[in-house]
């Protein structure tokens, strides 16, 4: 979420709303439009609490799916560093196949797939190196107990690396569905109508603003933080990036400078095939 933006957003509302209290003063009678303010403020008081607790839920189911995004990305990230040990116990040429294949996968990740992800374009699409891994992996043929070992555990990784990055994908397509948020966006301004009717114009016109202005202000800045972590994937401050993937990125280095390998990937920085 882009502070500035997200800021301006809040101040336009707030703005808005206070003006459409102030412009209602003017003409409402002296105590506000209700007879009784208690059972008038009974009444917010049930409002509110429904759109809290629809709130506090929906912030729980967002915040969860962000969770998990996150924690797929981490966990994708490590089990491509666990396969670039695990490569090396194949024979040679499938090793360096293996290793350059992965380089490339980790480097797309933090490249132009997360950038389509930020951009909400990824949809299905699969890593194209994945499916160069499984190419390579079809053509192996064990031969000795340790590349049995490997094959099999190259098996467990893959499928974990693939299941983290479903994890990682399925946060950049949202989790609150779109009733929820027409539910959400009824009831804020249904929270709206009703304190202009406590418009009051036998009271001071700062107090008026400040009594809307802090209510529009709260719902405003709540229903910005669920659109945030609603869409994990962007550039702006709570945004997710490809720190595990690149700090994975730094490990592989180190590991192929410790035994000896350096074989260019087929990749750009970003992960396009050469």
């Amino acid at each position: 979420m882009n502070i500035v933006f997200a800021t301006l957003i809040i101040v336009a509302v707030t703005a808005v709303a206070v003006s459409g209290m102030l412009l209602v003063r003017r003409h409402a009678p002296d105590g506000s439009f209700f007879n009784d303010g208690d059972r008038a403020a009974g009444v917010f008081g049930v409002l509110a609490t429904g759109f809290a607790v629809l709130a506090g839920f929906v912030v729980f189911l967002a915040f969860t799916s962000y969770d998990a995004a996150r924690t797929g990305a981490e966990v994708e990230a490590l089990t491509v560093t666990q396969q670039v040990e695990t490569a090396q116990f194949f024979p040679a040429p499938v090793a360096q196949e293996f290793t350059g294949e992965l380089v490339c996968y980790a480097r797309s990740v933090a490249g132009v797939q997360w950038d389509r992800m930020e951009a909400g374009t990824l949809g299905e699409q699969v890593n194209p190196w994945g499916v160069a891994m499984f190419r390579t992996l079809r053509t192996v043929q064990p031969q000795s107990a340790t590349e049995q070992s490997a094959y099999d555990t190259w098996l467990g990784q893959t499928s974990a690396r693939e299941a983290a990055r479903s994890d990682r994908i399925h946060g950049a397509v949202g989790v609150i569905p779109t009733p929820l948020w027409l539910v959400l966006f009824f009831t804020s301004g249904l929270i709206v109508v009703y304190m202009l009717f406590f418009a009051d114009s036998g009271e001071r016109a700062p107090v008026q603003a400040l009594l809307m202005g802090t209510v529009v202000s709260v719902v405003t800045a709540l229903l910005l933080l669920l659109n945030s972590l609603n869409n994990p994937f962007h550039a702006g401050i709570g945004g997710l990036k490809p720190v595990a993937m690149e700090r994975a990125l730094q490990v592989i280095d180190q590991q192929l400078d410790i035994v000896g390998d350096q074989q260019p990937p087929p990749c750009n920085a970003r992960g396009i095939a050469r």
